[in-house]
């Protein structure tokens, strides 16, 4: 009796063990984005459209016949194409912005060209892909840099802010001359979003 209770409380605990990790990285999410000044109840609205986006490339240059108004999966076979990523670019930079009138703006002007250097540095090139780079680079480095900068003072926007743009200039607007060797560039998209995202959680919260 007592060796299967034990195995039926065991199983259940491995049930719950998944819904745990995800309501603490929903409770991380939570915290990481109030520091920046976003509301609680606007937090898992942010985080859902930030998803979701994701998902959705805007194109703003291309040199094929017209592509729809947006597209999932990279159209890199019919020719070269630059595109803003809806989740990875568009919704970041509004929240950066919204974010920026809490940050100083001294440290944050130093903190962006910093991150813009090594974003320049690590990321790569991928045919097929667009820009790729290290997830957890970005996040720490702007996490590091903001402490630094602001002694530990409101470093939360500092480290917001100069990783989302940071990001977006060093790693994508700094790449367009690869355009013609990787054909397809989403702004925030491809192997960028994966840092751009997780700088909201991981930089502010270590702030």
């Amino acid at each position: 009796m007592i060796p299967g209770l034990f195995g039926l409380l065991f199983l259940l605990f491995l049930l719950f063990l998944p819904l745990l990790a995800v309501f603490l990285f929903l409770r991380l999410v939570t915290i990481s984005f109030v520091k920046l000044g976003v509301p609680p109840w606007a937090v898992l609205l942010l985080f859902s459209l930030c998803l979701l986006g994701s998902l959705i490339n805007i194109p703003v240059w291309y040199d094929f016949p017209t592509p729809p108004a947006f597209y999932f999966t990279p159209p890199s076979i019919y020719g070269r194409v630059i595109a803003v990523n809806l989740g990875g670019c568009v919704i970041p930079s509004l929240l950066a912005l919204f974010v920026l009138r809490r940050a100083r703006l001294p440290q944050t002007l130093v903190a962006v060209g910093l991150v813009t250097l090594i974003s320049y540095l690590i990321a790569t090139p991928t045919p097929g892909v667009g820009i790729t780079m290290p997830f957890f680079i970005t996040p720490l480095t702007s996490a590091a840099v903001a402490l630094v900068l602001t002694r530990g003072r409101s470093a939360a926007p500092v480290a917001y802010v100069s990783g989302v743009f940071g990001t977006l200039i060093g790693a994508d607007l700094m790449h367009l001359s690869d355009l013609p060797m990787i054909g397809v560039l989403s702004i925030g998209g491809a192997g960028v979003f994966d840092g751009i995202f997780l700088t909201g959680i991981i930089a502010a919260f270590l702030s």
